[in-house]
C-alpha cells in the first residue's frame, strides 16, 4: 500500500509544538477518528498506539536535539518513519502469523512513500508548522488565563 498522507506528518508537527503528551493523543486520535470513517479493525487499537508513539517520541526529541532546523527535521522523519513502518510491519507480521522479512518486504513500497511524504513535507514545511502550532497554543492559552 502506497502512503500519501499527513498522520505522521501532523503527528509528529504537533508532538515537535506542543510536547509528548499532546503529540500521543494527536497520533492516536487521527487514527481512531479516521478509522471511524473507513471501519475500524482489529489493527485500529494498535495502529493509533504506534502513531501516537511517534507523536510522544517526537515530543521527547524537542527537549533532546532542540529540533528547529529543516536538516533535523529530515532526520527526525527518517527516524520516526522508519520506526512507524517497523512496527505496523511487525503487528502484521505477529497477528497473521508471516514471517518478518516477508512483511518487510511487502511492506517496502509503504515505507518508501512514507519516507518521501514526511521528509518532504517535515523538511519543508515543519518549522514554520511548529511555529504556527506553538504561537496558536499560547494564544489560545493567554486568551483562556488572561492576566
Amino acid at each position: 500500500m502506497i502512503k500519501i498522507g499527513l498522520t505522521e506528518t501532523l503527528t509528529i508537527a504537533n508532538g515537535l509544538a506542543l510536547g509528548a503528551t499532546a503529540g500521543f493523543v494527536t497520533g492516536a486520535l487521527i487514527i481512531l477518528v479516521s478509522d471511524l470513517f473507513i471501519l475500524p479493525g482489529v489493527w485500529t487499537p494498535f495502529i493509533a498506539l504506534i502513531i501516537g508513539l511517534l507523536g510522544f517520541l517526537a515530543g521527547i526529541s524537542r527537549r533532546t536535539f532542540r529540533v528547529e532546523a529543516s536538516l533535523d527535521f529530515a532526520f527526525l522523519a527518517v527516524l520516526l518513519t522508519v520506526l512507524s513502518e517497523f512496527l505496523q510491519n511487525l503487528w502484521v507480521s505477529v497477528f497473521y502469523n508471516v514471517s518478518i522479512s516477508a512483511t518487510m518486504l511487502a511492506g517496502f513500497p509503504s515505507l518508501l512513500s512514507a519516507l518521501v511524504n514526511n521528509v518532504v513535507l517535515l523538511s519543508l514545511a515543519g518549522p514554520r508548522v511548529v511555529k504556527l502550532i506553538h504561537r496558536s497554543a499560547q494564544n489560545l492559552s493567554s486568551e483562556a488565563f488572561p492576566q
